[in-house]
């Protein structure tokens, strides 16, 4: 039966992401909410100059809209035909989850709107950005404490573990560290969802896998959602899915994460996110130790492959595969480390 409901909230997520396109599209362009492209980018982005951002409401409202419906059908169904119903502790980890994601969508819209409307190329500054994100992730640890989590967190082949009062501290760097990871991923057409759309797909079989029906028609909803976008945002993309999206992305991700009881699997499932944000760390911090030297021809590393003369669509394939391979992994791991 559960799976029935993983199924339903795909399919009617990505129809409903791709046809809100057909709206949010002409309307994006309407108001004129055009991408301002950076100056340190490749020259040849220059061209994509004014297309229409903050296209990620499209898997924002599909996702949102498609979890919170079917997860509570599920529960009503479920009681009348004999089914126990998920937990409070369960229901808050996916609706509080999803509640979070949408906080972040929230600080990414502001950042975009500040970008589009007030003429700010660099939107919020760092200090806004992470001030903001911080009071997010320590929100949603707080709500969850409220509702009874614990601080165990699962290690393979160690089984579950509490580390105690540290749990909330490194819990809120990662939040805020992966969420930026994903933010900067989001730098060529279709990169940021297809590598998404993975990760959710892996992540709805750990749901199921551990029989977290709420969780797994949020992962489900997630990956539909993003599929919808990419029939928007592929090369060439039509929009943009903006600060908005991907800050959205972030959230989701360590949402489901976190309610799996998996932190440590952020780490491969979020290979390609980490990869693009250490990329950039590196590259700045030898910069500086060598006055002026890159290590990259640019960073993020997407932009370092398109230097090398790898079109959008090969790195989105290659970046994709990775991801694939390394969820495949994380799941081989899971199932040999329970």
């Amino acid at each position: 039966m559960s799976g029935i409901w993983t199924i339903i909230a795909a399919a009617v997520s990505f129809a409903l992401a791709g046809v809100l396109g057909l709206w949010l599209v002409p309307f994006l362009r309407k108001l004129h909410f055009g991408q301002t492209i950076l100056e340190e980018g490749p020259n040849w982005h220059k061209g994509k100059q004014g297309t229409p951002t903050m296209g990620g409401f499209m898997f924002i409202a599909s996702s949102i809209v498609v979890t919170v419906v079917c997860v509570l059908l599920h529960q009503s169904m479920g009681t009348k035909n004999g089914i126990p119903p998920e937990t409070n502790l369960q229901l808050a980890k996916t609706l509080g989850g999803l509640f979070m994601a949408a906080a972040f969508g929230a600080i990414g819209f502001l950042d975009d709107y500040v970008k589009v409307v007030k003429k700010r190329n660099l939107g919020l500054t760092p200090k806004q950005k992470l001030a903001l994100q911080f009071f997010v992730a320590i929100a949603y640890l707080a709500v969850m404490y409220l509702f009874g989590d614990d601080t165990k967190t699962w290690i393979p082949f160690v089984g579950m573990i509490d580390i105690g009062l540290l749990y909330y501290p490194i819990a809120a760097v990662l939040i805020v560290g992966i969420v930026n990871a994903v933010n900067l991923t989001d730098g060529i057409d279709g990169l940021d969802g297809s590598v998404t759309f993975f990760a959710g797909i892996f992540l709805m079989l750990m749901a199921g896998y551990t029989s977290r029906i709420g969780l797994s028609i949020m992962s489900a909803a997630l990956s539909g959602g993003c599929l919808g976008f990419l029939l928007w945002n592929f090369n060439p993309a039509k929009t943009f899915m903006g600060d908005t999206g991907s800050l959205y992305l972030g959230g989701y991700l360590c949402a489901l994460l976190f309610g799996l009881d998996m932190e440590i699997l952020l780490v491969p499932v979020g290979l390609i996110y980490i990869c693009e944000m250490f990329s950039v760390i590196l590259q700045v911090t030898y910069f500086k130790l060598t006055h002026g030297k890159r290590l990259f021809k640019m960073s993020p590393i997407h932009h370092h492959f398109e230097m090398c003369g790898w079109s959008e669509v090969k790195i989105v394939i290659v970046f994709s595969f990775v991801e694939s391979i390394a969820c495949a992994g994380a799941l081989a791991l899971v199932i040999l480390g329970r």
